[in-house]
């Protein structure tokens, strides 16, 4: 009799979560064979940097089988070991650094295999309005919901929220306590205790975090949609909604959440109780960024500036203006700081790559203006790519000038270059 095949394990997982709610899944690890490994493997990106081993997704796939039936049998056996993560620094745009996790390729596989068990039961658990790391989902439609839900609701104040380095200070212990609630597997459980702890490699230097989620880790966006699952939106649900004297709504994207009231009682009590939850699980709401803001429909003869804030979620600013036909409606534009940081790596790669040969760096700087695009070309945010595409032309023609005699290459010519070249004009591909 041949084996099910990955799709229908992962969919009797799947059946068994929605049928049976409150059981716990205690035999998960035995179906992690060669077969699920290789479709983990499949399903894992082969374009990322390689870890501490060195090793590539090129290198791994020259003896793919093999290498497959090897990791399988420590995985079954227990003896298999979490490498540790290679850190690096990246520039932000205030001057500060942020650290990026580069896990090895093969515990990338095994990350996969697992989250795609976890996936398959948690999916039917986690709430609709949790938007962040799952199948089907993307920050467009969650931009779509948020104005679905400021609308229909009426809703007039809004939690601007902001958790505190929410993937460092994840609480290992808290966080198997939650995954117990739902997965006690041994083996699974095992292997998640092995990525929490496994060390990070800075330098020389190789130091164990007591808190956080793998960093650069597969695994990371499942584990921190499952305990935020239990500290927020459940809490939301069973707790505060039917508390609530008016409507209300959350929305959740992975660690990036806003909430929103009909009654400024209701968001005044929810400000208040937040930080006292997150406390409980060894979370900080951060005082500073987190605020209550008025974002009500102005009326008639009203300002949308008076007493009206706005509030970036997903990159966007989101604020009240008045459409052609002089109707209040709810609109989004390209957040400032999203903007400022856009045009500085397009300067700073143009600076850095000006010797380069003309008809290659048209090819990257089109790759990059339509990335930009792909996201944030959404209706109503057509003057926020202008100003991006403007900003790219000036770039270009300055450190294009800084390569030659000339002291600024003239419009006309550099027109010339354009015409040869034309950059990807603005346009709107996101009717939300």
């Amino acid at each position: 009799m041949r084996s099910p095949t990955v799709s229908t394990k992962l969919q009797r997982i799947a059946t068994q979560a929605i049928d049976y709610p409150e059981d716990v899944f205690t035999n998960l690890a035995h179906l992690i064979d060669e077969d699920f490994l290789r479709e983990a493997y499949h399903r894992t990106r082969k374009d990322s940097a390689p870890g501490s081993d060195r090793v590539t997704a090129q290198d791994y796939a020259e003896h793919l089988d093999e290498n497959l039936r090897d990791l399988y049998d420590r995985v079954r056996s227990g003896r298999y070991h979490a490498p540790p993560v290679e850190r690096v620094w990246l520039d932000k745009e205030d001057g500060k650094k942020r650290p990026i996790g580069k896990p090895t390729f093969e515990d990338k596989i095994v990350q996969r295999a697992v989250a795609m068990l976890l996936g398959a039961i948690y999916e039917q658990d986690f709430q609709d309005f949790s938007y962040g790391f799952r199948a089907g989902r993307s920050p467009h439609q969650a931009l779509s919901e948020l104005r679905a839900q400021c609308l229909g609701k009426n809703i007039q104040w809004i939690i601007d929220a902001d958790i505190s380095g929410f993937f460092d200070s994840l609480d290992h212990d808290l966080l198997r306590e939650v995954i117990r609630q739902r997965v006690k597997d041994g083996s699974i459980l095992r292997l998640i205790g092995k990525w929490l702890h496994a060390g990070v490699i800075e330098g020389s230097s190789l130091t164990y975090p007591e808190t956080g989620s793998p960093q650069g880790g597969v695994i990371s966006p499942v584990l921190s949609n499952i305990f935020l699952h239990e500290v927020l939106d459940e809490w939301f649900v069973r707790d505060v909604q039917p508390r609530m004297k008016g409507r209300c709504f959350l929305l959740r994207y992975a660690d990036d959440f806003v909430i929103g009231c009909e009654a400024e009682e209701d968001a005044r009590r929810i400000m208040t109780v937040l930080p006292k939850r997150f406390a409980r699980f060894r979370l900080t709401i951060h005082p500073q960024k987190t605020r209550l803001l008025e974002f009500r429909k102005p009326a008639r003869r009203e300002t949308a500036a008076n007493g009206n804030g706005t509030f970036d979620f997903l990159g966007f600013t989101h604020y009240w203006a008045q459409s052609r036909l002089g109707n209040w409606v709810l609109k989004r534009r390209t957040a400032k700081k999203r903007v400022r940081r856009a045009q500085q790596a397009l300067w700073q790669w143009c600076r850095h790559n000006r010797h380069r040969p003309l008809k290659e760096q048209y090819q990257v700087l089109c790759q990059k203006v339509r990335g930009h695009y792909q996201y944030y070309a959404i209706r109503g945010n057509y003057r926020a790519l202008e100003s991006l595409f403007a900003s790219v032309r000036k770039a270009w023609r300055y450190w294009l000038s800084r390569r030659s005699r000339e002291s600024y290459i003239p419009w006309d010519k550099f027109e010339r270059i354009l015409k040869a070249f034309p950059l990807p004009q603005p346009r709107i591909i996101h009717q939300i």
